[in-house]
Parts: C-alpha cells; structure tokens; sequence
C-alpha cells in the first residue's frame, strides 16, 4: 500500500482558537501570524472598538511575546451577524 499523500493539519494555535471563539463574528474572520517572538492579529474590522477587542481577546495567549496589532479599521465594512 503506499503511504499516504496526506498532510497533517497543524492545530490552531491558543491566540487563534482565541479570536475562533468569540461571541463577534468580525474577530472570527481574523487571521493570526505567530513567531517565536510576537503575535500579530491582521484583518479588517469596522470600528476602533472591535480592533481592542481583539487585542483584549489575545492578550491572555503571548506567553511573553510582544502583540503586533495590525487591524485595519475600514467603518464602511458592514457588521454582518453570522
């Protein structure tokens, strides 16, 4: 039989499973890059208020890496409940 062509999927990291979990469906679509040294959130969100939350929904997970915020607030975006 020959090995198998398929590759393990990594397991979502804690800052991600962070931001998957939330109650707001715009953190839900951010994505989350992660080195050995900082944890950056990038995406877009429609206010200034959903950018903090983000960073507050993360914050628990840097494991003492820096936090890089890299939310783009674009207001015209609607804020669509899923």
């Amino acid at each position: 039989m020959p090995p198998s062509t398929l590759k393990p999927v990594p397991a979502p990291s804690l800052s991600a499973l962070a931001l998957r979990q939330s109650q707001i469906p715009a953190l839900r679509r951010l994505a989350i890059e992660e080195t050995n040294n900082a944890v950056i959130i990038l995406g877009r969100v429609p206010s200034y208020y959903l950018k903090q939350l983000a960073q507050e929904a993360v914050m628990p997970t840097l494991a003492g890496r820096k936090l890089l915020n890299r939310v783009t607030v674009t207001p015209e975006l609607p804020q669509t409940s899923e």
